[in-house]
């Protein structure tokens, strides 16, 4: 079987999206343009994982799965995670998590979270939820230090909320793929979405947009210098980081925190242990392409640890922290991850 594709860049004008960012499958690839996780043979998963890590975005039009087949088919690429990929965290104190007025958890099938905005009045969307629940979409003005006026807002204008991984950064590893599935689309006039990172650039968005970035041209783009950092730096997150970050606001672009000292204290963050604070490298790479892509969630960083260089390498004077470190200052932490995550 051949899984027929188009790529993404063919669609668009803007000559930066990355020519191997993203495809569409075209539903005639599978018998009757049915698409069934549960039924797909390893033959055609294959393809589709060769797809999916050559691309790094697969996207299908017209395909509609129950969240049972939502998990199988985001199970299948690591059998290993059973559980929703910020786990069942069920500390009371868990409840002053960021995320945690953003999502429903679907009771027959928990690993699957229903998001959105409004009340919802089909049931079909909401399986074994009684009552139906009313969405609440996060808003930057929730999260962001600075916010658009009330007079933009009205004119169209929004902001990135929070860029970020899928990834509970305490305890369980990140998933290897998320998987996201638009039931029902707001319909109504397009946004302009403010980057407001100093550049005045704007960008488009139907109403409801995710966005995703390109960890591989994350990376492409760094300069030498921060090329080097970023391979030998490893990113230690906070215990229960989205409860951690919860009295703290964002930068106006939602890449990282403002560095306010508004972070919960150990103290009072729920019980952890030591043992489930995770530490992970900046960047992974790609077991198809061999290529190193940069994945890192600036917001719940805390510490990084900087490997040294060796010892006689020529770009010795040139290089970041050539002899190794263990940064712990908050504001260092986030400005040097900043300049991995902004093209400056």
């Amino acid at each position: 079987m051949s899984i027929k594709t188009t790529p993404l860049s063919t669609l668009t004008t803007d000559s930066r999206l990355p020519a191997e960012f993203g495809v569409i499958i075209d539903p005639s690839s599978y018998k009757d343009g049915v698409f069934d996780p549960v039924t797909m043979s390893d033959h055609e998963f294959n393809k589709l994982e060769q797809l999916l890590y050559t691309h790094s975005l697969v996207l299908w039009r017209g395909i509609e799965l129950t969240p049972k087949q939502q998990f199988v088919l985001t199970n299948r690429f690591d059998s290993s995670s059973k559980s929703y990929g910020h786990g069942t965290e069920t500390s009371g104190l868990q409840s002053k998590s960021i995320l945690h007025p953003d999502l429903k958890t679907l009771p027959d099938q928990p690993q699957v979270q229903l998001i959105g905005n409004g009340q919802v009045v089909d049931s079909s969307v909401a399986p074994g939820l009684n009552p139906l629940p009313i969405l609440k979409h996060p808003h930057h003005k929730t999260f962001h230090k600075s916010v658009i006026s009330g007079e933009d807002e009205e004119k169209g204008y929004t902001r990135f909320y929070r860029w970020h991984i899928d990834a509970a950064l305490y305890d369980l590893n990140p998933p290897k793929v998320t998987t996201l599935q638009a039931l029902r689309v707001p319909q109504g006039s397009p946004q302009i979405c403010r980057y407001d990172d100093g550049t005045g650039e704007e960008l488009k968005v139907p109403l409801g947009t995710t966005v995703f970035v390109s960890g591989k041209k994350m990376f492409d783009v760094l300069s030498p210098d921060l090329k080097s950092l970023a391979i030998r730096t490893k990113v230690q997150y906070s215990p229960h980081p989205y409860v951690w970050m919860s009295q703290a606001k964002a930068q106006s672009n939602g890449l990282g925190i403002e560095t306010e000292g508004k972070e919960l204290s150990k103290e009072d963050l729920p019980g952890y242990e030591e043992s489930k604070i995770k530490i992970f490298p900046v960047l992974w790479k790609n077991p198809v392409t061999g290529e190193l892509h940069l994945e890192v969630h600036p917001c719940g960083a805390q510490i990084l640890h900087i490997d040294p260089i060796r010892p006689d390498s020529l770009h010795r004077d040139h290089t970041l922290y050539p002899d190794g470190a263990v940064i712990d200052d908050l504001k260092t932490v986030r400005d040097l991850l900043y300049k991995l995550n902004v093209l400056e």
